[in-house]
């Protein structure tokens, strides 16, 4: 089992929205899906360097488009959903207590 670090509080990430993290040195995106659900994976898109927490966040369908390109990523798996990533990107383990909200580290 990995690290949990606290990177942020509920109240810090607004529903629907992203936020970007920075977690040992990674770049995580971390994502509020509403109901007190949260999400993390690599921020930096597989297909080029822009940041997916710039992006549009789907709460719905669970994804996350970048910012550049469009490419659609899938919050629970990594893996995108559009073109013109075909490569996944890392998922985060997050848990809620309280007010904090905490990813796990050093899983992979």
């Amino acid at each position: 089992m990995g690290d949990l670090v606290e990177v942020a509080r509920v109240g810090d990430v607004p529903e629907g929205e992203a936020r970007h993290v920075l977690v040992d040195g990674s770049e995580v995106a971390l994502v509020n899906l509403g109901d007190g659900v949260f999400r993390a994976v690599g921020d930096i898109c597989s297909h080029e360097h822009y940041h997916l927490s710039d992006g549009e966040v789907d709460a719905e369908d669970g994804t996350i488009e970048c910012p550049k390109h469009g490419s659609m990523f899938d919050l629970e798996t990594g893996r995108p959903r559009a073109l013109p990533a075909t490569k996944p990107v890392p998922v985060f383990p997050v848990k809620v207590e309280g007010d904090a909200i905490l990813i796990e580290m050093g899983k992979e």
